[in-house]
């Protein structure tokens, strides 16, 4: 990973924004095309379309080898799941990660998506798991330690029983994809860095129905549940500012 480059200037906030808002789009337009019966190459090559159409480029295509433009991930399936013939089925949750590149800076964000009809525990999970996030993002707060971020992913869905991925986390974001801090969604209160104005951080928490273990799968990327349970998985990209946070991923 690349150290954290606070941004400058207002140049620099507002292609961040610009950024963001075409992966807070992408995501909009996956809530209303998702649905069953549909591949996820299918969906895979909407995001794309729909990324490109923006004048952005899909992030994550070619990025360390990954051969699509989002990571669609269904129930068990964490994150990094390759698109590809599976076919999306009435009561699955899938967890869609996207990424832009536009004017040299980066935009990352990802929802979880209820397909038809699915059961209230997995409802459950994924409203507490947006909880977190969304708990989580009052915390990005100048002279904040990072890890009151981590704690507070951590106590929000431990608080229910559920498993928060600790193999995996967030990061800081700008002109790298990854740069400096990593953000856990475990951890103290009581450490990390402290958070600076212009500062950039893409927070993502991964939480389990079940355990906190995963395995990756023999592809070399989808990221599974070591239980075979349901994982949930939500992410903003939100700047530091002198007024506490500023999500940048809204369409």
């Amino acid at each position: 990973m690349n150290d954290v480059i606070p941004l400058k200037n207002k140049d620099q906030v507002e292609t961040m924004r610009l950024a963001g808002s075409i992966v807070g789009g992408t995501l909009d337009m996956v809530s209303r095309e998702i649905k069953a019966g549909m591949t996820t190459r299918d969906l895979d090559r909407l995001i794309e379309d729909y990324i490109r159409s923006r004048g952005a480029l899909p992030a994550f295509k070619g990025y360390q080898g990954f051969p699509a433009a989002a990571c669609i991930s269904i129930n068990e399936e964490v994150v990094h799941g390759i698109p590809g013939d599976r076919v999306i089925e009435d009561g699955d949750i899938v967890s869609v990660d996207v990424g832009s590149l536009i004017e040299d800076y980066y935009g990352d964000s990802a929802r979880t998506f209820a397909v038809g009809d699915i059961a209230p525990d997995r409802k459950q999970l994924m409203d507490c798991t947006l909880n977190s996030l969304m708990t989580a993002i009052d915390k990005v707060q100048k002279g904040n330690k990072l890890g009151e971020i981590s704690a507070t992913v951590q106590s929000v869905a431990e608080a229910h029983g559920y498993g928060v991925v600790r193999q995996l986390v967030g990061h800081g974001i700008g002109r790298a994809m990854h740069e400096e801090p990593q953000v856990p969604n475990f951890g103290s209160a009581h450490e990390g860095p402290v958070l600076e104005v212009g500062m950039v951080v893409a927070i993502e928490p991964m939480v389990n129905m079940g355990t906190h273990d995963v395995v990756t799968m023999p592809d070399g990327w989808t990221v599974v549940t070591a239980d075979g349970q349901p994982s949930a998985h939500f992410e903003h990209t939100v700047a530091v500012t002198e007024n506490g946070p500023d999500i940048l991923s809204l369409a």
